[in-house]
């Protein structure tokens, strides 16, 4: 039997989203396990040649002694275990994600048109050219200025990530943050393919031919890896922004996405600091706090081009209510969607009973009425005089 479209991208969807967290977690676990490890080291006189310091840890009730080393001509070791798989897994599962939902899939909205005049095919292309042109600038700069001029590749990863953010903005609130994580997240695999696994391969090469390798093979692989360790957070916040609508559909949702990404990368660096940095907990306290008040100063500002929300007014009746949710709504939310894009009653919400739509009446004001980011980029319409008749309703004791 031919599996419908809608029901094959969103099995798609569930099990791409499912090896993608799981990939991620583990892969973003490993990186912050060894930088916490780096930057515990003990060093001892009594080591072997080569070796750069150790550290004890207690774990599932046992120790465990790790010790970093460049061998010193000690041979080497076997097994000895990579880790590269998480990466490449977590980038490969995301890709699947962004075509079944956003390219290919049409499972959540890509273009915007209150944000600009762009058909499907362009807002993909759009899309494309941010995730894999931030790559490929990314692998430039690092390769041709970096080695010259860091203060000067610094300076033109920044400017280029500026440009991503704005060119972003002409997709939709949720597309918009979803393809910078993306963009963050497809650096920090490339990180691994062009030059952390190059390099270890390199590095493996030398110890077994030589017994010692040049230690600017270990520290080319490290300095992109510190890249990546400062891209996890932000990564992280953005994939899960699409749950909190008020992040993106404020006056300034390239804003709000800077200071989650500003704001995620400096508390990855007081804690990277902590062990040599005494006043890490208030420092880390007031960045948190800081944070905090620019996202709620941010969310609190109505969306771009949307009057305020106004008070007052006649009241309005269920039946005036729901009439609107039937017709603006319910194509999607429903036990039985007419609109099949992305299955019936996306996040569990249905209205198709009255104690339903009053069950959701918190929810409709929200999304509807005061950040507007229902319908998803406003698909079926609703007009500015709906809106105020849900309000109105919404208002009533």
């Amino acid at each position: 039997m031919m599996m419908e479209a809608p029901r094959l991208y969103e099995l798609a969807d569930l099990v791409a989203r499912w090896i993608h967290v799981i990939a991620a977690i583990m892969w973003t676990g490993n990186s912050m396990l060894f930088n916490w490890i780096d930057r515990t080291l003990v060093k001892d006189e009594r080591m072997p040649a080569g070796s750069i310091g150790t550290t004890w840890l207690l774990h599932s009730g046992a120790f465990y002694h790790v010790e970093k080393t460049s061998l010193g001509g000690r041979g080497l070791p076997a097994p000895l275990h990579w880790f590269k798989w998480q990466a490449y897994t977590t980038w490969m599962s995301g890709l699947a994600l962004l075509l079944a939902v956003y390219w290919v899939g049409g499972r959540a909205t890509l273009e915007d048109s209150s944000r600009a005049p762009l058909t499907h095919a362009q807002a993909v292309a759009l899309g494309a050219v941010i995730v894999f042109g931030g790559v490929a600038f990314y692998e430039m700069v690092q390769r041709l200025i970096a080695p010259r001029a860091r203060k000067t590749a610094e300076l033109l990863l920044a400017l280029w990530f500026l440009g991503a953010v704005f060119a972003s903005t002409m997709l939709s609130g949720r597309a918009a943050f979803l393809h910078i994580g993306a963009m963050m997240a497809s650096i920090m695999a490339g990180n691994v393919f062009f030059t952390i696994v190059p390099s270890q391969r390199e590095l493996l090469k030398a110890v077994t031919t030589s017994g010692s390798a040049d230690p600017e093979i270990s520290a080319r692989a490290k300095r992109v890896s510190i890249h990546n360790n400062y891209f996890t957070f932000p990564v992280i916040v953005l994939m899960v922004s699409g749950h909190f609508p008020s992040l993106y559909a404020g006056r300034a949702p390239w804003a709000t996405l800077l200071v989650l990404v500003i704001a995620g990368a400096a508390v990855r660096h007081v804690l990277n600091v902590r062990f040599a940095f005494a006043p890490w907990r208030p420092t880390l306290a007031a960045v948190l706090a800081v944070s905090v008040l620019s996202l709620y100063g941010l969310m609190s500002l109505p969306a771009a081009g949307a009057a305020p929300v106004a008070t007052g007014g006649a009241p309005v009746t269920f039946e005036e209510a729901r009439h609107i949710i039937d017709r603006r709504c319910a194509a999607c939310h429903s036990a039985t969607p007419s609109d099949l894009t992305f299955g019936p009653a996306p996040a569990g919400v249905m209205f198709d009973t009255p104690e339903q739509i009053r069950s959701h009446a918190a929810r409709i004001r929200e999304r509807a009425v005061v950040t507007r980011t229902m319908p998803l980029g406003n698909k079926t319409n609703m007009t500015d005089a709906e809106r105020d008749v849900l309000r109105r309703w919404l208002a009533a004791p």
